[in-house]
């Protein structure tokens, strides 16, 4: 199912018609329109000189959690640890950011330019424990696609 969204991933980032916000939403709605259990897709991305991410165009309900401190929440950590961070169950997540009461489980996979983590993709699911290493691989090549337009 995810292998069947990549030649689309690809016609989008590559349309460079679009601006990068543009392509990046896109991306942001394909996935959370035809991935069942993407419930929320974003990127977030490094603000600058600063220690924090900032919110990027994201597909799903409006969030609160527009910056994030490195270190703090699944997405804080990414931004410290440079790895990717499944959460089967948040609400066994000491140091979780809650977005809405109804995400079950997180994923998020951190966005490299010439080696350094510039960003992250961010998936919140409604569903327990969805996420599979499918869904790993697919977010990490979405990344080097997008990575390529940075």
């Amino acid at each position: 199912m995810l292998k069947s969204l990549e030649p689309k991933v690809l016609d989008i980032v590559k349309d460079a018609n679009k601006s990068v916000d543009t392509r990046l939403g896109e991306i942001c709605e394909l996935l959370q329109s035809n991935v069942d259990h993407y419930d929320w897709v974003g990127f977030y991305f490094k603000n600058g000189d600063k220690e924090e991410l900032k919110l990027g165009p994201y597909a799903g309900a409006p969030t609160d959690h527009t910056i994030i401190p490195f270190g703090k929440g699944i997405c804080g950590q990414v931004a410290v640890s440079n790895e990717n961070f499944v959460v089967p169950d948040v609400a066994a997540q000491d140091n979780y950011i809650a977005c809405s009461i109804t995400v079950k489980a997180e994923i998020v996979v951190p966005l490299f330019v010439n080696g350094e983590n510039v960003g992250q993709i961010d998936i919140d699911s409604n569903t327990p424990d969805p996420f599979t290493a499918e869904d790993e691989r697919f977010l990490e090549f979405i990344n080097a696609e997008v990575a390529k337009i940075l």
